[in-house]
């Protein structure tokens, strides 16, 4: 058994880890509230964007524009990988990784050779580790995430796809659900690829469509609108990734904090118990003394 001062550091020690992970918490709760409020403002913006890009790409032809075209044979693959900078959040960044590394292990089983730009630290590193190639890393730049960090980085698999080097881009991101639920998802942004017009059902009246007249033309503005709409959906994991990351932190301080509780119950316990014995021991070996010394 134990000595009670043993017993007694680790509840000590056990204390100090559970103030940390209730700071932790508390932290992450206030980080959680501007970033939900981020992504929610932005993903309305966003939607409304990809409408009139559907619209538009449903008027030219797919060759009106080089992100457009989808190539016969593809030999590169590029994917951007967005996570967080730090851990202490959970199975989140094991999540988006294992599903960017299931995808690249994929494009190099159909003979495509397979490129990462990473941002964020967590899967920077992993790339860095594995047979992959690593173009671009943007680490250290979740704490501070705005639309500039977006178009450079859609800029860079802009280029690589109009140079020949990528034929196709792919992004990996943590969507923010819930405050339970940050699934990682996978999203094609290159080629581009236009809506087919959906057939409307004759037995459901889906009311009058939304006409929209364009100056310049389709043509014109879809060279201005294409590239930003890759910086835009970028833009959108960024933000959905960093309201992820908070809300899987939030709920692992959680769960750390409750298991504190738990070990610190279980130890005072055994405290308990092993002063227990300790006073009985010595309660045995006096009563031993006096009954030698009779």
């Amino acid at each position: 058994m134990p000595s009670l001062k043993d017993v007694k550091m680790k509840i000590v020690g056990v204390r100090k880890t559970k103030q940390i992970t209730k700071a932790m918490n508390m932290v992450a709760s206030a980080k959680l509230r501007g970033a939900q409020a981020r992504i929610e403002s932005f993903r309305p913006y966003a939607a409304k964007y990809k409408e009139v890009l559907a619209e538009l790409a449903r008027k030219v032809e797919g060759a009106a524009h080089p992100l457009l075209a989808e190539r016969a044979e593809k030999k590169g693959c590029a994917i951007v990988l967005v996570t967080s900078d730090r851990g202490l959040c959970g199975s989140f960044n094991g999540n988006v990784i294992g599903q960017a590394m299931r995808l690249a292990k994929e494009k190099a089983a159909a003979g495509m050779t397979v490129s990462f730009s990473c941002i964020g630290r967590k899967g920077r590193d992993t790339v860095r580790k594995s047979s992959f190639n690593l173009v671009s890393q943007y680490p250290d730049r979740m704490g501070s995430i705005d639309f500039p960090l977006a178009s450079e980085v859609a800029q860079t698999v802009i280029s690589g796809f109009e140079d020949g080097t990528f034929d196709e881009v792919w992004l990996v991101y943590g969507e923010y659900v819930s405050m339970g639920h940050q699934p990682p998802r996978t999203l094609a942004l290159l080629p581009l690829k236009a809506p087919e017009q959906e057939e409307s059902s004759p037995a459901v009246d889906q009311g009058p469509t939304c006409e929209y007249v364009y100056e310049p033309d389709e043509a014109q503005l879809l060279a201005e609108l294409l590239p930003r709409y890759v910086k835009v959906q970028i833009y959108r994991g960024l933000l959905d990734t960093s309201a992820s990351e908070h809300a899987a932190r939030m709920a692992a301080m959680d769960n750390a904090t409750r298991n504190c509780n738990e070990m610190i119950n279980s130890l005072t316990l055994l405290y308990n118990k092993t002063r227990q014995a300790s006073i009985t021991s010595e309660l045995i070996d006096i009563v031993g003394g006096a009954e030698a010394l009779k």
